[in-house]
């Protein structure tokens, strides 16, 4: 579950720093544009702490998904509350993108967990 973790917050850093590279061709940067990737590092972080410990590997993970599902929530929710003024502006991508990958990584996350609790409970 680690890889999978480590891919979801590779691609949130991409979304991110390719984000904010844009606003700068556009002359128009804004730190909000990292926010993916600041939720990307973080995920990463959690899975490598978890890969290296594997006593916290469960308490780490289940941190990372939380961080996921609070990346799919908050920009999700900005859309929907924008959806009177709805333009595919690259915010509005950024925020879709962000919200698919982290539900992505939410859904392999807990069908991860629910099959690691089946494992215990037939060992």
């Amino acid at each position: 579950m680690t890889g999978v973790a480590i891919v979801c917050g590779v691609l949130l850093v991409i979304l991110g720093v390719a984000g904010y590279v844009y606003g700068l061709t556009e002359g128009h940067a804004s730190p909000t544009a990292l926010i993916p990737a600041a939720f990307g590092i973080a995920i990463i972080v959690l899975a490598y702490i978890g890969r290296a410990r594997e006593s916290l590997r469960m308490h780490m993970m289940h941190v990372a998904v939380l961080l996921g599902l609070l990346g799919f929530i908050f920009p999700a929710g900005r859309v929907i509350a924008n959806y009177a003024t709805f333009s595919m502006s690259a915010a509005t991508v950024s925020q879709l993108a962000m919200s698919l990958i982290c539900l992505v990584f939410v859904v392999l996350s807990v069908r991860s967990f629910i099959d690691a609790r089946r494992r215990r409970l037939t060992d």
